[in-house]
């Protein structure tokens, strides 16, 4: 990880992080791969700026492709609450899975790359909606791979959905190396950073901690990211952190993706204790089976997305009035200011108080402010001026 980078390239990365539109981030990662020095301690950094550029023009080709009416494309919008990508190596049943949750129209068949395009479907946990990416197959020196990792990388969370009837070990191994080759992590790292930056807005650097910085204080985070002129930010910390993994989290050149293993086709063969104990050792995330055929195991599938990626649902109300039917979909560890960013920007610049009923709360209708923690069904009044 480059920590010496000269304050041009770091002043141009923020334009990276800003940038919202595939034009404007190809644009802001030429300008800053022009402003980094050419040395060992930057190789990697350089890869995967290059390698995310040639992603970038392929989605942008994708999308002019889409509005002129030109085929199916390999970009697919966020929708719902969360965009998990299913993948797999060839025939593991990833589209009849897929087809069986959503709806969605897959291309279900007996050979071999049969689906040649991502086509996405909505999953259906309780009152939240969850998008399901069925994806083509990876396999190694696919002309399609990196199309795929473009996916993977952008999901919230990755499915990996294997055969029961193969070697189940060296499939999961197959798929983590091409993943890790690719800069995305499957393994859980002892510490992770969640970076959330603003354009604008006064809300300064704000630290939350739900696990313990090892080597730096909040205070030392606040001067890294204004090194890099970053002065609007949410840093969220999940276990052990050190302050390099902070600096690593603002380039996320290397992503951990959260993911959950779905052994199928467990109708025709069942794995054994011995290969999942193994498997186990291997993979830290849940491990699913059942049958995309039969059905067996699908119904736990919702509920674990939703345990695993820590969403939480939030039910805002007026004064006086019931709360919402519909609720904000944020992360564990959201406070007041995620509640009222997600309404209206406003809302943080007008902002008195807020009331909190649910469990974060001590009492029913507690008055609390903008960084108060809170959890999974809460229900939150805003009181703005004026």
């Amino acid at each position: 990880m480059p920590t010496n980078l000269p304050a041009e390239a770091k002043a141009k990365w923020i334009k990276v992080m800003e940038a919202k539109t595939p034009e404007e981030k190809i644009a802001a990662i030429e300008e800053f791969l022009s402003s980094v020095p050419k040395h060992k301690g930057t190789e990697n950094l350089r890869h995967w700026a290059s390698r995310r550029l040639a992603e970038l023009r392929e989605e942008l080709e994708q999308k002019k492709r889409r509005k002129t009416g030109g085929g199916a494309t390999f970009f697919v919008e966020k929708e719902g609450s969360a965009q998990i990508c299913v993948i797999g190596l060839p025939n593991t049943g990833k589209s009849l899975l897929v087809n069986k949750l959503t709806g969605a129209k897959t291309v279900v068949a007996d050979y071999e790359f049969s689906t040649t395009f991502p086509v996405p479907g909505m999953l259906r946990y309780e009152d939240v909606l969850l998008q399901l990416v069925d994806t083509p197959p990876l396999s190694p020196g696919s002309r399609v791979l990196s199309k795929i990792i473009g996916l993977a990388r952008n999901a919230d969370a990755l499915l990996i959905v294997i055969d029961a009837t193969k070697d189940v070990l060296e499939q999961f191994t197959i798929i983590k190396e091409i993943l890790e080759e690719e800069g995305i992590l499957l393994t859980k790292p002892r510490g992770r950073v969640v970076l959330e930056t603003y354009r604008s807005g006064k809300s300064g650097i704000r630290v939350t901690l739900m696990g313990r910085l090892i080597d730096a204080t909040s205070e030392d985070i606040r001067k890294l990211l204004e090194s890099y002129k970053i002065y609007n930010a949410h840093v969220k910390i999940y276990g052990e952190v050190t302050l390099d993994d902070v600096e690593q989290a603002i380039f996320e050149n290397v992503t951990y993706k959260p993911s959950m293993l779905f052994i199928n086709k467990t109708d025709l063969s069942k794995p054994n204790d011995a290969v999942l104990n193994e498997l186990r050792k291997k993979f830290t995330g849940p491990i699913l089976t059942g049958s995309a055929k039969t059905g067996i195991g699908l119904e736990k599938i919702g509920a674990e997305i939703f345990q695993y990626l820590e969403l939480i649902r939030i039910y805002t109300k007026a004064p006086n009035a019931p709360p919402s039917q519909k609720p904000l979909v944020l992360r564990k560890g959201a406070t007041i200011y995620d509640v009222a960013l997600s309404i209206h920007k406003d809302f943080i610049e007008k902002f008195q108080y807020a009331r909190v009923w649910g469990k974060s709360s001590k009492y029913p209708g507690e008055r609390v402010g903008l960084d108060h923690v809170v959890e999974d069904k809460d229900v939150v009044e805003i009181h703005i001026k004026g």
